[in-house]
């Protein structure tokens, strides 16, 4: 959530970022500033009007010492009619602060100044690749057709037991799931992430918190009875565990990493891109969270990008990593880096990690703060990524391994697996 008292002292600054993200109604600036004066105005006529009823009802005590009674009956009237007028600002104060906060959170956070300024994905830079694309054979297939062949994943019975898009995975298949899970923890715990096994439902309170709503509640699966969402990824609760927190300037920065399923309602996904693991509604994903110093945000960033390079530079996956345009990221991040993988045998490119600064966007809904060393508290930036979303992972590892033989794996799953190759 953006902080009030940047829109007021940066009124332009503050419409020319929306028009980078392409937010619709740039006037809403305007109308914030004013409901803030308005609010303003109102607490400061409020805390007059208690400070003359303060001196008031001092005034009655000493005039009915005096014994001037008439005197302390006019006071009383007068305590009695402002007491009366300061409900009404009270009730005033309320409706407007709502105003005010109902307003506010419907902006996005503001793009860094790095941000393209497209709107669409065909806009987003291309930052740098890596790794090599494979040549496959003649009668390379995808990895709807490789799942199958190797018996790996169910999709009709999982389809029987839930629905369309939540796989169920089997034999090899779950092995290879467990295997890259572990490999993934293992990486980013080796890399100072402490692990954590969060809730897979959280309150309105946490997705509030972290900006999945009033954005994302459509995308969400909600547990009506309880007021319960389940989470579209770790993102949600690891990072709400420091919400209304002060944590130690030396704590800082906290590092966590945690596996969980992911459940998306994906609602108006079609056609090709959801065939077989390319869109699914319940998939899963290890993820990396960071709270950081204001100062360090863009630097641990870089140092986050560079982490889940590695990590598919490990899987021998030819990859790209792409600056998002205004128009295609996020509401909540104020600068993002998607990661795609080359499917050879679709002859595309899947997303299969986001790494995002959210500033204080986040922090400042959830109210994590720390104390710096002139015992000042300030907010903490938040930022997050995938390290790595697994369904696409597959799909490449499949589609880009494929032989007669069967699918041979990057050696750095041989021990994860207990083999070289998926028969």
């Amino acid at each position: 959530m953006l902080q009030i008292g940047f829109i007021r002292q940066n009124a332009a600054l503050v419409k020319e970022r929306l028009s980078v993200k392409h937010f619709g109604d740039v006037l809403l600036v305007d109308k914030v500033i004013a409901l803030d004066e308005q609010v303003r105005k109102l607490k400061v006529e409020s805390e007059t009007l208690q400070a003359e009823m303060n001196a008031a009802s001092k005034a009655i005590g000493q005039l009915m010492g005096k014994g001037e009674k008439e005197q302390a009956e006019l006071k009383k009237q007068e305590v009695t009619q402002h007491k009366s007028t300061l409900q009404q600002l009270s009730e005033s104060l309320n409706l407007a602060e709502k105003q005010l906060q109902d307003a506010i959170i419907l902006f996005p956070n503001l793009p860094h100044v790095s941000v393209p300024p497209g709107k669409t994905p065909e806009e987003n830079e291309i930052v740098r690749e890596g790794g090599l694309k494979p040549s496959l054979p003649s009668n390379a297939v995808p990895h709807w057709e490789l799942i199958k062949k190797y018996d790996l994943v169910d999709f009709e019975t999982g389809a029987k037991i839930t629905g369309s898009g939540f796989p169920l995975y089997k034999g090899k298949g779950a092995k290879l799931q467990r295997a890259l899970i572990q490999y993934f923890l293992d990486y980013n715990t080796a890399a100072g992430y402490t692990e954590y096994l969060p809730p897979l439902m959280v309150n309105e309170a946490s997705a509030y918190g972290t900006g999945q709503l009033p954005d994302k509640e459509g995308q969400m699966y909600h547990a009506a009875a309880d007021g319960f969402y389940l989470i579209p990824t770790a993102e949600v609760p690891v990072t709400n565990i420091y919400r209304d927190e002060i944590v130690k300037e030396a704590d800082v920065p906290v590092k966590m990493t945690a596996y969980t399923p992911c459940f998306r309602r994906e609602a108006g996904s079609f056609g090709s891109d959801v065939r077989g693991l390319n869109r699914v509604h319940q998939f899963d994903k290890v993820e990396i969270i960071q709270l950081v110093n204001p100062d360090k945000s863009y630097d641990v960033l870089e140092e986050m990008v560079r982490h889940v390079e590695t990590l598919l530079n490990h899987l021998q996956l030819p990859y790209r990593i792409l600056r998002l345009c205004g128009g295609d990221m996020s509401f909540t991040s104020a600068l993002t880096y998607d990661f795609e993988v080359f499917s050879a045998a679709q002859q595309k490119w899947l997303e299969v990690s986001s790494v995002s600064n959210f500033e204080s966007f986040q922090t400042n809904r959830m109210k994590i703060r720390y104390k710096n060393a002139e015992g000042k508290t300030q907010l903490l930036h938040s930022l997050n990524g995938s390290s790595l979303a697994l369904p696409r992972i597959v799909a490449c590892l499949l589609e880009n391994n494929q032989t007669d033989a069967g699918i041979k794996l990057p050696p750095v799953l041989h021990a994860y697996y207990g083999n070289a190759i998926i028969r």
